[in-house]
């Protein structure tokens, strides 16, 4: 079985009305890491994944799940 980890942040961000470079200066990264992530093409560090809960005042594990594939 394979563990990926997938993500809101895209959803999130178009709901909030914020671009990839406000997401990217609000939690201190590039503008081609916020793309990865949507992408699902990057897994954020922990300290990545709570800055990014704490810009959108979210609780980490509503952005971020395990997918368990087969």
């Amino acid at each position: 079985m394979h563990e990926s980890i997938k993500n809101e942040v895209g959803k999130l961000r178009i709901e909030m009305g914020t671009t990839q470079e406000d997401l990217a200066g609000g939690v201190g990264v590039s503008r081609q890491t916020i793309i990865a992530l949507e992408r699902g093409n990057y897994t954020p560090s922990i300290l990545l994944a709570l800055k990014i809960a704490g810009y959108f005042k979210m609780p980490v594990e509503k952005i971020f799940k395990i997918s368990y594939e087969k």
